[in-house]
């Protein structure tokens, strides 16, 4: 039987850190000054490019451990397996609801404001560069039905190496639910990945110091490689793709969370260092395992949010289902293609599928659209190159609303599952409690490793 993990908390109101001891004050240090470097030296910006990729790489470096661990610790401590399906169904059910109203509403919104119209632009003219040739031949030789078979990996250890989190999460749950079913016998397995998981987050906690290094050297490269001109050549598109995010995030996730008693403004200000990160380098990878930690600080049980994020990475991309609703049907009104409301609805049902498997892969964006393009096949493929140069830009804002979709996720499955804190979540998103807890089993220990947790934990 589960035994939750114990958290510390406090009665009276917390001392509040200096603003210079906080990590999200130093990442909106760096990116500020990174966009200063890039518009005043682009040429030295873009030699900035190794800081921030070499950041993600070590976040992605524990990402695969952590999903496996996390995973295999919510499974192997829950009550049955009946209470994992249910979880895992739960998960299922509202990722694809909210996806599809991101995925309507950006059909929505861009067939009213009509970003695409007047650009009149001829296919056969458009050049294509060799990394979006790339990406169009991949997502040419992909069906909608490819993120199922991507789903299992041929090899356990090249899921592991590839970094692939579909694959990883598919074998995750098989050993879980393997180790809970042996009973009393699994039980030393479910205590070594609890112990193991309090090594990985505090490798975690080393890697995240050098976050706003990381988020200086990402905004550096992208203001000087792409430069502010390319982003008012495409204003529009820009401003339409931002403002409908914002508008999903505040009103339609907002509504959601007002209606289970969370203050949506609360959650996002709770998780700015994690959005400040995401922010600087683009990548809602960068913060998987620190987001998790936060969740569970927050009041959600480990075994729910072990479960809902990392599947919620692969599964509820709000934020892409916006991008590629707007892209899709900007390049048809670009390229002076007319969509009947019937083909548009054609359009959405090929996306429900093309867009679970936007994660996880550089230039993810673009092959899935150019996929659900070549699918459909009235849009002509090449017309994504129309929005090749302000995608850097676009993909910060997919990321965000990614990160808060499935943060606001598991809060609300742990909270239908009944085992929400929802005192402990009012008191620590009002600054009354800041403790985290530290990363501990969900699972009764015996006595080797109660032992071993002592000086840890002391």
């Amino acid at each position: 039987m589960a035994v939750p993990t114990a958290v510390p908390d406090t009665s009276t109101k917390p001392p509040r850190t200096p603003w210079y001891r906080q990590l999200y004050a130093w990442v909106l240090i760096a990116i500020v000054a990174g966009i200063a470097v890039g518009l005043l030296w682009p040429s030295a910006a873009v030699n900035l490019e190794p800081l921030g990729t070499t950041f993600v790489a070590a976040i992605k470096m524990i990402i695969t451990p952590i999903i496996f661990l996390t995973v295999v610790s919510g499974i192997a401590g829950a009550e049955s397996l009946r209470r994992v399906g249910r979880i895992g169904l739960k998960s299922l059910l509202y990722f694809e609801a909210v996806s599809t109203v991101a995925l309507i509403l950006g059909l929505v919104v861009v067939n009213v404001f009509q970003p695409g119209a007047g650009v009149h632009a001829h296919p056969a003219k458009i050049a294509v560069s060799s990394t979006a040739a790339t990406y169009i031949q991949q997502g040419q030789s992909q069906g909608w039905w490819h993120f199922l078979t991507d789903m299992v990996p041929s090899s356990i250890v090249g899921a592991f190496a590839e970094g692939n989190v579909l694959q990883v999460l598919f074998f995750a749950v098989l050993f879980g639910v393997a180790v809970q079913a042996l009973g009393p016998v699994g039980r030393p397995i479910a205590e070594g990945v609890n112990l193991l998981s309090v090594a990985i987050f505090k490798v975690l906690r080393y890697v995240m110091f050098a976050a706003p290094v990381g988020a200086f050297g990402a905004m550096a490269f992208t203001i000087g490689k792409y430069g502010i001109s390319t982003l008012t050549s495409l204003g529009k598109l820009m401003a339409l793709f931002y403002g409908t995010s914002i508008f999903f995030v505040v009103v339609v996730l907002g509504t959601i969370a007002a209606a289970n008693q969370i203050n949506i403004f609360k959650l996002l200000r709770y998780l700015r260092e994690e959005l400040l990160v995401v922010l600087g380098t683009s990548s809602s990878e960068s913060v998987l395992p620190q987001l998790m930690r936060k969740l569970e600080n927050l009041g959600a049980p480990r075994r729910i949010v072990g479960l809902t994020v990392p599947t919620g990475y692969s599964f509820n991309l709000d934020g892409t289902s916006i991008y590629l609703t707007l892209a899709a049907m900007f390049v048809a009104q670009a390229t002076d293609v007319h969509l009947s409301i019937g083909r548009q609805l054609g359009l959405l049902a090929v996306l429900l599928l093309t867009s679970k498997g936007a994660a996880g892969v550089t230039g993810s964006g673009f092959i899935v659209l150019a996929a659900t393009l070549s699918t459909v096949g009235t849009i002509p493929v090449a017309g994504i190159m129309l929005i090749f140069g302000i995608d850097k830009f676009m993909s910060e804002c997919r990321a965000l609303t990614n990160v808060c979709g499935n943060s606001l996720a598991s809060l609300l499955v742990a909270r239908w599952e009944g085992v929400l804190d929802r005192d402990r979540v009012r008191r620590v998103l009002d600054g009354e409690v800041t403790a985290a807890p530290e990363p501990g089993p969900e699972v009764e220990p015996g006595p080797v490793i109660s032992a071993a947790l002592q000086p840890i934990e002391s």
